[in-house]
């Protein structure tokens, strides 16, 4: 059931009031829960990090969709994280939980955009939430250069988001463009609706369930991989790659006090280390993680 505007602004104001867990209080809680299934210490654990599940759905809210849903959407993704959560992997429940919280609330976006199915790859997800960010980005830089195209600028927005020039292509026809009936009729084929024409490619229910699944364990993968990095290394590749927003090199280096090649360094030596953890434990490799 769908949150109202007071059920919304009720559930903010207890998340904001929510106790703050440190390290050990929530080990000790996600123990009792995956061990004991004590419902108690779910119920404790998931209201602490509430205020995450809001804040971060607060973020897409310039997509439409209202804020009640998208809370609602958040803490779906929050119950997910906790049933998964294992304690014993090293990485604080709140690390984890982004990816879940995250995932959750895009793909509710994607959803419900438009009646058209926007896209449903990586790359497209990469593209449907950075594409106006990275091209806005990319036009302040060249806004003296007359010379810059739109085909030369889609090319460099593929490249800055290390997505093919297709699916920008793509991506970008779908955003600009609007739905239509498919109800309508053809032009020249009187009687003819555009429904007809369509061919159904739906994926069958055991293809969705095989998704599902590889989904869950990629993520399951990628949160043991990280136990192989440093604090530090696991905050450059959290700032890096696992924001929607990420970080430069430069603001990284202004607070750690370290240079931007250094970080560079860092980065790379952090995504080495995952590459080697993935690839002896699972036999996953890093263009299926996009690591980069």
């Amino acid at each position: 059931m769908a949150l109202d505007d007071s059920g919304h602004r009720s559930i903010t104001r207890q998340a904001m009031g929510a106790e703050m867990l440190d390290a050990e209080t929530e080990l000790m809680l996600a123990r009792a829960w995956r061990d004991e299934g004590c419902e108690r210490s779910l119920h404790r654990l998931v209201n602490a990090y509430m205020r995450l599940a809001v804040s971060m759905a607060s973020k897409y809210r310039r997509y439409g969709a209202s804020m009640p849903d998208l809370i609602q959407e958040a803490g779906v993704g929050l119950m997910k994280a906790a049933e998964k959560f294992d304690p014993d992997r090293g990485v604080r429940f709140s690390t984890y939980a982004v990816w879940w919280i995250k995932a959750s609330i895009q793909d509710y976006v994607m959803r419900n955009w438009s009646m058209v199915r926007t896209g449903s790859t990586s790359s497209q997800k990469a593209l449907f939430f950075n594409l106006r960010r990275v091209k806005a980005k990319l036009e302040r830089e060249t806004a003296m250069d007359d010379t810059v195209s739109g085909h030369e600028m889609r090319e460099m927005i593929a490249t800055e988001v290390g997505v093919p020039l297709r699916d920008v292509e793509m991506m970008e026809a779908r955003l600009n463009g609007s739905d239509f009936s498919l109800n309508a009729q053809q032009a020249g084929d009187e009687g003819r609706e555009w429904v007809e024409a369509l061919e159904d490619e739906s994926p069958q229910a055991e293809e969705t369930v095989s998704d599902d699944v590889d989904l869950i364990r990629v993520r399951g993968w990628i949160a043991d991989a990280m136990t192989a990095l440093t604090d530090r290394e696991k905050m450059i590749v959290i700032e890096r790659k696992m924001r929607d927003d990420p970080r430069t090199l430069e603001s990284l280096g202004n607070e750690l006090g370290l240079s931007k090649e250094r970080i560079r360094q860092l980065e790379a030596q952090a995504l080495r280390k995952l590459r080697k953890r993935l690839e002896a434990e699972n036999g996953a490799s890093a263009e299926l993680l996009e690591l980069g």
